[in-house]
């Protein structure tokens, strides 16, 4: 489970903004929106959390941010030049910052340990990286690798607990500028490191703007008959229409772009994971194509697949504008699913964006599950919780981000013709 998630210097973000899914000491929705650790320092963290703010605020940029960090643990061993520039954008808006690393820190739970790992970049090099264990209340640092500008070599720090006895000397090594240590090890089989990775590649699902990868998960998925039986009591409660999903393959295309110094791109036939969608008529079944199904549909079917796999594994699923194309009631469906003890055994978590006010509901969210961002008068994003403001119990919380009581609105100046 996300515990927390700090971000410095990246996009719009300038000072270090920090997103928590501790819970407060408020006893609301005990069981339904707060997940027990028997952790001390973390004893409950939440389920879920939604985050208000105007057209370009930083809400993107936030989600943005981890996502360009789970990226980076999963391919910059791999999948990284030696020598390439990485994709990272710090803030613009001033001097200093435009040429300071932009900084990633994350704290997890997983199996009962508490991770806290961490790293700093440029866009020619990682300037510095670091991992810290919690076990049994007390902190253990693994390792930490910081540049040394001056002397232009790399300053390492390998704990006791780190395993691997000659076989860290080899991780260092290989390790390029560019890339990640925790990356690198687990690439050259460290077991030790491989929860870590593991949980930003399996447990973290990202969705930022990109509908197109979570439709094709699902896609790809209708022709497992178990997840398929699940697709279709999920479309079926969400009252969609959708009686049945006929799983076939459609004839595409696929460019592989290769950005080399003679750049190339390969462009081969490929079959992609399509599906027909039945909908009950007055004497029989009608198939229609998923073009022709509303955006809703499309929407709701494209979350399918990273929902359930989050609820069936245990993972954080985190969505930049989930109710784009959906109904509200269709987002509190989805958060419900989150709530609901029965169906989230494993403490799945649910993170999103949203416009949607009506959502500002203390029936559905905590005080402490609600997020603004706005920008200050240095266009640099700020992001704080609901809780900053003591909300009375009962406070009608919609009303009173509609009249600015909490800020993160927009403002608007005169306009003429």
């Amino acid at each position: 489970m996300l515990i927390e998630f700090h971000v410095t210097n990246y996009r719009s973000i300038r000072d270090t903004q920090t997103l928590s899914m501790v819970a407060s000491t408020d006893n609301a929705h005990l069981e339904a929106s707060c997940v027990e650790t028997a952790i001390l320092a973390v004893p409950k963290v939440l389920r879920s959390a939604i985050l208000y703010g105007p057209n370009a605020s930083g809400k993107s940029n936030l989600i943005s941010a981890l996502g360009f960090m789970r990226s980076m643990v999963e391919t910059s061993a791999v999948a990284v030049r030696e020598g390439q520039s990485l994709n990272v954008t710090s803030f613009r808006f001033d001097s200093i910052t435009s040429n300071a690393p932009s900084e990633f820190e994350v704290t997890f739970l997983e199996n009962g340990v508490r991770y806290q790992y961490g790293f700093s970049l440029t866009s020619t090099r990682v300037t510095r990286e670091w991992l810290l264990v919690y076990v049994e209340r007390k902190a253990q640092r693994w390792f930490e690798r910081e540049y040394d500008e001056k002397q232009d070599q790399y300053n390492w720090y390998f704990g006791s607990h780190l395993t691997g006895g000659n076989q860290r000397q080899v991780w260092k090594d290989s390790t390029r500028s560019n890339a990640l240590f925790l990356s690198t090890a687990v690439n050259l089989n460290s077991d030790q490191l491989r929860p870590i990775f593991n949980w930003f590649v399996n447990k973290l699902i990202v969705i930022s703007g990109n509908q197109l990868f979570s439709e094709l998960l699902t896609m790809s998925r209708v022709t497992d008959s178990v997840f398929k039986s699940q697709l279709i009591q999920f479309l079926r409660a969400a009252d969609l229409g959708i009686t049945d999903v006929m799983p076939e393959m459609k004839k595409g295309r696929k460019f592989n772009v290769h950005l080399g110094t003679e750049p190339a791109v390969e462009n081969q036939e490929v079959d992609i994971p399509s599906a027909t969608f039945l909908h009950q008529g007055k004497d029989k079944a009608i198939a229609f194509e998923f073009k022709d199904q509303s955006h809703g549909t499309q929407r709701l079917f494209s979350y399918a697949a990273p929902v359930l796999d989050a609820l069936e594994n245990g993972k954080t699923l985190v969505v930049d504008e989930l109710d784009s194309s959906l109904h509200a009631k269709m987002v509190r469906f989805l958060v419900n699913l989150m709530h609901d003890v029965e169906l989230n055994k494993n403490n799945a978590q649910l993170i999103f964006t949203s416009h949607n006010t009506s959502l500002l509901d203390t029936d559905l969210f905590r005080r402490d599950q609600i997020w603004f961002i706005e920008k200050d008068n240095e266009s640099a994003s700020q992001l704080y919780p609901l809780t900053d403001f003591s909300p009375r119990k009962g406070e009608a919380l919609e009303k009173g981000y509609l009249i600015g009581r909490y800020g993160a609105l927009p403002f608007f100046g005169e306009f003429k013709l």
